[in-house]
């Protein structure tokens, strides 16, 4: 259904970290990464590296790359049993995650239970009902503006964290459950069955318990540190990176995460195995960073903040009382705020770039509130960045067929009777248009896919058809569309 963008900045070349790439580099080889969809770099404005002092990472979806779609699958599985054990219908067990599905920006309507795409404006471009696109009138019945209030988060829930594509493709196994169950009445707002109704709301609420009881139990947690090579990327040059850019600035690490959990992760990615050649000894992950903040708490953490305490690492537990003292190497601190941050390292606003995957938690409000430079984490942009490449003609057409449209009117002012036929541009707009958004649209099951197979048809006669009153007109030939 498309995906989300926010600000993003450039990041350092290892042989030279004073030099600003528009594309990252291979670390473990020394190669290039440019044609490497995965590893582009995209910068918004310039930026001199040479006043950047400090570097900042978030952990969860940043230095920590959960291997998709194992990871969803797991957390859609733990959420759907969070609920059949408060009561949800047992035929919920029949859903597994699908992975083509969800995708991270979709917005909830708790009120009618759609799952909507809609634009920075709030104009809706895709409106599914369970599992259902909806269509034209369809979704004028909900919508009779085709736009909705994106500041009315009473009703509105945006879906905007990698971690939210499991209950967004929750949502959708709910609502196409409770539709296609003969036991249950659909209503405007939810399902009736005898005395009891349930509203789009309350299934929300119900979703949104099941998410704070798997993170906050652990159980998500749990299951991930005991499967770490099933669920958890460990790419070799994270350890490579955070080393070259310790060499030249101060570096912290800030997650929500608890220390037990970061501890788990960090020595899965960083601590690798010394040479038996070099003879060197294991490397510690904590010293790949200046600072370690567990349990920030974002985006409170970018605002008034929590009690900065220090964390024993024997026991995992918080010691008494708020710390106060100056920055002490290799001890774990919990809680605090970006201010405490930049006193302990001795650093302000723009000498410091944050890298992270939450648009809103890490990007906006470390930017906002603090002036950081960011570094925004967005693996959703590799598919259209695929499409972008592979299906570049649709677009150069459908600019072709604009720059024709113009034509017809170019000439044409507020006293001209004219009326120029456009029909056959219009319809081959919308033709290219709609294989545009195939191209990026998820799979919708084989009544879509038949879809996109006759549009394809539709296509070809349309060009044959083009070409052949090409052909009329390099003749001499009228020829009226």
């Amino acid at each position: 259904m498309g995906s989300l963008a926010a600000e993003a900045v450039g990041i350092m070349d290892p042989e030279n970290p004073t030099k600003l790439e528009t594309e990252a580099v291979h670390l473990s080889d020394g190669g290039s990464a440019r044609n490497h969809l995965p590893n582009r770099v995209f910068v918004n404005r310039s930026l001199n590296l040479e006043n950047i002092k400090c570097y900042g990472f978030d952990m969860d979806y940043t230095l920590a790359i959960y291997k998709s779609p194992e990871y969803e699958a797991l957390g859609f599985e733990l959420l759907r049993d969070r609920l059949v054990s408060i009561g949800y219908p047992h035929e919920l067990l029949r859903y597994d995650y699908d992975p083509e599905f969800p995708t991270r920006g979709l917005v909830y309507d708790t009120m009618y239970g759609n799952l909507l795409k809609v634009d920075s404006h709030g104009n809706i471009l895709v409106c599914t009902h369970g599992f259902s696109h909806l269509k034209g009138d369809d979704i004028h019945n909900y919508y009779p503006n085709l736009f909705i209030q994106r500041d009315d988060t009473e009703r509105f829930y945006i879906l905007n964290t990698l971690f939210n594509l499991s209950e967004t493709y929750l949502y959708a196994c709910l609502v196409d459950f409770f539709t296609s169950c003969t036991r249950y009445k659909n209503c405007t707002q939810g399902f009736q069955h005898g005395d009891l109704f349930m509203s789009f709301r309350s299934m929300f609420q119900d979703v949104r318990d099941a998410m704070d009881y798997v993170h906050d139990s652990g159980s998500l947690k749990d299951r991930t540190i005991k499967a770490l090579e099933m669920y958890v990327v460990k790419d070799p040059r994270i350890p490579v990176l955070l080393s070259r850019v310790k060499e030249v600035a101060k570096v912290f690490l800030a997650t929500n995460s608890d220390y037990s959990y970061t501890d788990a992760i960090m020595k899965y990615l960083l601590e690798v195995p010394a040479s038996v050649k070099s003879g060197a000894p294991k490397r510690a992950w904590r010293s790949f960073f200046d600072l370690v903040v567990v349990d920030t708490r974002k985006p409170l953490f970018f605002g008034e903040g929590t009690v900065l305490r220090q964390v024993d690492t024997l026991t995992g537990k918080l010691r008494m009382g708020t710390y106060t003292g100056d920055l002490q190497h290799g001890t774990i601190y919990s809680g605090g705020s970006s201010d405490v941050v930049c006193d302990l390292l001795d650093v302000r606003g723009k000498e410091i770039l944050y890298v992270g995957d939450h648009i809103f938690t890490d990007i906006l409000k470390s930017k906002k509130r603090q002036g950081w430079r960011t570094f925004l984490v967005a693996p959703d942009l590799i598919k259209e960045l695929q499409v972008w490449t592979d299906k570049r003609y649709l677009f150069e057409e459908l600019k072709g067929l604009d720059v024709y449209l113009a034509e017809f009117y170019k000439h044409l002012d507020s006293g001209s009777h004219e009326r120029p036929d456009i029909s056959a541009i219009q319809t081959r707009m919308k033709m290219v248009t709609y294989s545009m958004d195939i191209c990026y649209r998820k799979r919708e099951g084989e009544r879509e896919r038949e879809r996109e197979r006759e549009t394809d048809r539709q296509t070809e006669r349309e060009r044959g058809r083009d070409r052949e009153r090409e052909r009329e007109r390099e003749r001499g030939r009228d020829v009226y569309v």
